[in-house]
């Protein structure tokens, strides 16, 4: 080594500048080739161990996988089975329940039922009893009124016959007085008819002689005058022909009529005077009858009254049974829904009790409660202090709980127990997170990426170079130097093996 060392150094003495510029880049440039080609062989080592390294952790994860897949199969399979057994008794027992209830409110809606129908019988029989005494009082009161109308036709009768005789009576006499008065009247008319003649025949001369006179006067005037006289008198009569002749038929009709209507309204007269008469007593027996009928109807207006209160007081008695009817139905409804509740809570609690004491170590089984750390002197304490009647409303409700004490002991032994894993599985949640890092660590050192050539790494060394930093801890204390171990460098082994 020293001679090829001193050959050296004599041939570098032997050249130039230049050339020795020249020797020391070529032996730089073969140093750099060789680096790289050492760093190329490395990186291909360590990806071809990284690659078989990935096919077996691959291939065994694969095999765990398959084989823990059959395990929680039949585990999953076992659980299965028995939350289905716990499915169907806990079925069962709802079945049974629901069979029950119903049984139960069947029961009740018979009753019911029973109920209904004996108010309703009840209810019809005093509807009946109530008809037949109204039934019973309209009958009084309709035969007393047909007696009292029986009555009041036979007065009737027997006026309107009397009326009758009177009247045949007086029409005979007024028949006597008018032949008596139209004979008087007879010979005053004839009285009357010769003062009338006698009067006419000198009213005649007169208007004669006046004639004659007026006549030489007016004999030229008047002929032309009747000439037209006679004209329009001929076209009247030709016009007027008709209405002429009917004129004369309505006359004799009219007169025949007035002497019918003079004789009519004698006999209506003597009607009305008989009518006002019927008419007195029709209106004193009416004022009789009226107050009667005004009685009756008080009397109808009464019953009524007393009908409608019995009424309303029925109804609002039916009302007040129906409301709390309906009180009774959605107060049981509700107790149906809490009892309900109550029995689901019950079922759930049972079930989990079933599934907890599948649970439950031998040891939990056979001391399901956990000694008491008293000591004898306080548990005596402790039993007299309770012995004590409880002067507190508080203290008063907790002793009707006592029952419940062995249930908290479970409860508070159990609360316990979770707490306890609570905080293993806090520190074993550390420890894991501790173990993945350091894994990641150790996973980043021995493979080669991108990620990993971008962060720091110990194991990747360049020109005697890491990019890792310095640990903060001193290597001569003794927490540090318990966990050192000795470490080749991957390059060295390379270097010496090829």
């Amino acid at each position: 080594m020293p001679k090829k060392g001193g050959k050296k150094s004599a041939k570098l003495s032997n050249m130039s500048e230049e050339e020795r510029l020249l020797f020391m880049q070529q032996k730089a440039l073969a140093e750099e080739e060789l680096s790289k080609k050492k760093e190329d062989i490395l990186t291909q080592f360590l990806k071809d161990k990284l690659a078989k390294e990935e096919k077996s952790s691959v291939l065994n994860l694969n095999k765990i996988n398959q084989q823990w897949r059959v395990l929680m199969r039949e585990t999953k399979g076992r659980e299965l089975k028995k939350d289905i057994e716990v499915l169907s008794q806990t079925f069962e027992r709802v079945v049974d329940r629901k069979d029950s209830v119903i049984k139960s409110l069947a029961w009740d809606l018979e009753e019911a039922e029973a109920q209904y129908s004996q108010a309703l019988r009840a209810h019809l029989h005093n509807l009946d009893v109530l008809l037949q005494l109204q039934r019973g009082r309209l009958e009084s009161l309709e035969q007393n009124y047909q007696a009292e109308l029986e009555a009041l036709r036979g007065e009737f009768h027997t006026e309107r016959e009397l009326i009758l005789s009177q009247h045949q009576q007086e029409c005979t006499h007024l028949e006597d007085i008018s032949f008596a008065m139209e004979q008087n009247y007879s010979e005053q008319e004839n009285d009357v008819k010769q003062d009338f003649h006698s009067v006419r025949d000198e009213i005649r001369n007169k208007n004669i002689e006046e004639k004659h006179a007026l006549r030489i006067q007016l004999e030229g005037t008047v002929e032309e005058l009747w000439r037209h006289f006679q004209q329009a008198l001929r076209s009247y009569n030709e016009t007027t022909e008709e209405r002429k002749s009917a004129f004369e038929a309505l006359r004799g009709r009219d007169e025949k009529s007035a002497k019918e209507i003079e004789m009519q309204m004698k006999k209506i007269q003597k009607l009305q005077d008989s009518i006002a008469l019927v008419r007195s007593r029709l209106a004193s027996n009416a004022r009789e009858s009226e107050k009667q009928n005004r009685r009756l109807q008080e009397e109808k207006e009464a019953i009524q009254g007393h009908f409608h209160t019995i009424k309303t007081q029925m109804n609002w008695a039916r009302a007040c049974e129906r409301g709390q009817l309906a009180k009774l139905t959605l107060h049981s409804n509700a107790a149906i829904k809490k009892l309900q509740q109550l029995i689901e809570k019950g079922d759930h609690v049972l079930r989990l009790t079933e599934m907890c004491r599948k649970l439950e170590t031998e040891e939990e089984k056979v001391l399901p409660f956990y000694s008491s750390s008293l000591s004898a002197e306080e548990q005596s304490q402790e039993q007299a202090a309770a012995m004590e009647p409880p002067t507190e409303q508080l203290a008063q409700a907790m002793q009707d709980y006592t029952a419940l004490e062995r249930f908290w002991q479970r409860y508070n032994k159990a609360l316990l127990e979770q707490l306890a894993l609570e905080r293993e599985k806090a520190v074993l949640a550390q420890e894991n997170a501790q173990l993945r890092q350091l894994l990641k660590q150790y996973l980043d050192g021995i493979s080669v990426s991108d990620d990993t050539l971008g962060q720091l790494n110990p194991l990747f060394i360049v020109n005697q170079r890491t990019n890792a930093r310095l640990p903060a801890v001193p290597l001569s204390e003794g927490r540090v130097a318990r966990h050192t171990h000795t470490v080749i460098e991957a390059a060295h082994i390379v270097q010496h093996t090829i």
